[in-house]
């Protein structure tokens, strides 16, 4: 696990974005961490998240022209890449779609940056890959090239089938997904950090039950 990554982990923590303990998942089963990304909710924090994107994206080596924000999470996380890579020197144009197509003014469901290129969709994590699907099919009406995702956490769990959502993405539209971390993060996190080794065995087993064949231990 790289620096950044560990590093990640606890500035997730003290946001309390994530949390060890019990909870139930959408698809109910009993989970012995939670990831929120909706707790990165200040200026100071946006700016910090956005920061481990841009590691993210740059240690993928992801080649592309435009950033897109899936709605509505990823709109404010598009804005945040963007305005990180322009600190850092490079000037990248953003756009994020609304949920309802809007028919006055500038109409259309597309706001900011005409989508030309290839386009990197950012969101915040991939559940069923409902608004991946949405953004794919947004890009591609727009003539450009989906050539990627970025998320935050790769939960490497298992959906419906045997494969995970975002396997499931990169299978489905012959594109990358890239993470800042993963389960398989957070399981070197949780067995370096101190403090945390009560939660070791609970995080292990709950992916020996339900993370997906290719992450399988």
């Amino acid at each position: 696990m790289t620096d950044f990554r560990r590093d990640f982990f606890r500035f997730a923590a003290s946001q309390r974005a994530l949390l060890f303990g019990e909870f139930v998942t959408k698809a109910g089963r009993i989970s012995p961490y939670f990831f929120n990304a909706g707790m990165f909710s200040s200026g100071a924090a946006l700016a910090r998240l956005s920061e481990f994107y841009a590691k993210a994206i740059r240690a993928a080596a992801i080649e592309f022209d435009v950033l897109f924000g899936s709605a509505y999470k990823g709109i404010p996380l598009a804005a945040g890449v963007a305005m990180t890579l322009a600190h850092e020197g490079r000037d990248v144009p953003f756009s994020f779609n609304r949920k309802e197509t809007k028919d006055h003014g500038e109409g259309g469901v597309v706001i900011g940056a005409p989508l030309r290129g290839r386009v990197l969709i950012i969101d915040d994590v991939i559940s069923a890959g409902t608004s991946v699907r949405e953004s794919v099919a947004i890009i591609r009406g727009a003539n450009a090239q989906p050539c990627g995702v970025a998320i935050a956490l790769d939960r490497m769990e298992r959906g419906s089938r045997e494969t995970s959502a975002v396997e499931e993405v990169e299978q489905s539209f012959g594109i990358p997904v890239v993470a800042i971390a993963t389960l398989d993060d957070l399981i070197g996190f949780v067995r370096a950090e101190p403090g945390l080794g009560e939660h070791l065995a609970g995080v292990l087993a709950y992916r020996e039950r339900f993370g997906t064949a290719a992450h399988a231990r």
